[in-house]
């Protein structure tokens, strides 16, 4: 079923955070950095994968997702769904039932056998296709995954993700660049807002997310050795 109707954006990034911070996928550490794919060290890490395991909070969140791709792209804009793997995939499965289009979903690589191919199901030229990821942080990873649908013929000008970090100033310029426009329902701004509201963590946590948030480069340089 294609939802018709759903909260402004302001809402909408609220209630998401709401939801990540409610299951646990919110995690805050300045104490003991995370280490990201890049070896940096980040103070914050988010699972967006945990929702998949929460049937309310999926079926609100896709809904979100729909609605704001359908407001902000075209109720008519696209005829394939595509997951980037792995994590994209239940995602981009859930929008193509929503949206009421076929699914597809794009491999980081080739598999190695077989026909060796990157994209899994029927993509055909000239299709307008939405790739649906979990969350993007600068952008870079969704790079690959656009290449890939675009070689097949199809084109691919939207990305919609749950989660986007908003904190890094090149993001929206690099998939600008290559053509893509992101949607996304939610922030590392709106999850530390709301965290707030809710006391989630100490006033010394979030101050120190804070800092990262405004600076996340400096940040990072200053506690490589941690």
């Amino acid at each position: 079923m294609i939802p018709t109707s759903f909260p402004d954006k302001t809402e909408i990034a609220r209630l998401t955070a709401r939801m990540l911070l409610e299951i646990g996928a919110v995690n805050f550490r300045p104490e003991d950095p995370f280490t990201l794919a890049s070896g940096l060290p980040s103070p914050t890490y988010i699972d967006c994968r945990k929702l998949i395991s929460y049937p309310r909070m999926r079926a609100t969140l896709m809904d979100f997702l729909a609605v704001t791709v359908m407001r902000d792209a075209g109720f008519e804009a696209f005829d394939n769904v595509a997951g980037g793997e792995t994590a994209g995939i239940p995602f981009a499965a859930l929008m193509a039932e929503r949206l009421a289009l076929p699914m597809t979903y794009v491999r980081k690589k080739p598999k190695g056998y077989g026909r060796n191919a990157r994209i899994e199901g029927d993509m055909t030229e000239g299709q307008r296709v939405l790739l649906v990821e979990d969350l993007t942080t600068d952008g870079g990873s969704k790079l690959s995954f656009v290449d890939a649908i675009r070689e097949t013929g199809a084109t691919c000008g939207h990305t919609a993700v749950i989660f986007y970090y908003g904190i890094f100033p090149e993001t929206e310029k690099t998939l600008g660049d290559h053509g893509v426009q992101l949607h996304a329902l939610c922030t590392w701004w709106d999850v530390l807002a709301e965290a707030r509201a809710q006391g989630a963590f100490s006033p010394e946590t979030l101050a120190e997310v804070e800092t990262f948030l405004n600076d996340p480069r400096a940040w990072q340089d200053a506690h490589k050795s941690t």
